[in-house]
């Protein structure tokens, strides 16, 4: 199992590095995509949720690259500088596809729900699981329920990143769905959103797959072991 984890370990990490640079080169050539109506990325978002009858989302902008989000905490999105302020079809994508998980909240859709029910937990998981699991390999033999309990942990993340892509395609699809139905871009900004968030989706669903592929691996060394015991 090791020789072949580590192949297909290999496998996702050059998987993931193609998604990520497909993804990087493709929002460099649609930020170059100027929108004939003349929208901001801000100005996108906020039609986007009044068209949806959002009224207590702010937009607000974030600093650094790649940091758009939605906080359903406060009930904020969050785009980037780049996004917040351009206009073309890369941050109408991305403006439109974060005021997805804005309506999904407003909406109760259940896999945001449970998403963000899971968040405490995660951040918890996140902070001990990789130290839990290193000494519970190497204590093993000796104490097998510490590597069971990291297997729990990352378990839980697993189970996250497997719940994050439902709600990032979603998003991604009430996205589209307004930006055609209102008519906001022409057809090749519209077909540049739809490839960008495509291959945006992508990241989500490698990380998912590295993400089972690894929790299998821990659970062949526990099942590994009680079978010698």
């Amino acid at each position: 199992m090791g020789g072949s984890y580590i192949i297909l370990a290999g496998a996702i990490m050059l998987c993931s590095w193609w998604v990520s640079s497909t993804l990087k080169r493709k929002f460099e050539l649609y930020s170059k995509l100027q929108l004939r109506n003349g929208m901001s990325g801000r100005e996108i978002a906020e039609k986007m949720l009044a068209d949806n009858g959002i009224t207590d989302v702010r937009v607000i902008s974030t600093p650094g690259q790649l940091t758009d989000h939605y906080n359903p905490s406060d009930k904020t999105v969050n785009l980037s500088e780049a996004v917040y302020n351009h206009r073309n079809a890369a941050a109408a994508a991305v403006a439109a596809h974060e005021c997805g998980h804005a309506v999904q909240h407003s909406v109760g859709y259940q896999w945001l729900t449970m998403r963000s029910t899971l968040v405490p937990i995660v951040n918890v998981a996140s902070n001990f699981m990789q130290w839990i699991l290193l000494a519970g390999i190497l204590m093993i033999q000796v104490f097998p329920q510490l590597l069971l309990v990291g297997i729990i942990l990352f378990a839980v993340t697993t189970l996250f990143s497997i719940i994050t892509l439902p709600v990032e395609y979603d998003a991604s699809n009430r996205a589209l769905a307004w930006l055609e139905n209102k008519h906001m871009l022409a057809p090749e900004e519209q077909a540049g959103a739809k490839d960008a968030l495509k291959w945006a989706a992508r990241t989500y669903l490698v990380a998912a797959i590295g993400s089972i592929a690894t929790l299998l691996y821990y659970i062949s060394i526990y099942s590994g072991n009680s079978r010698r015991d």
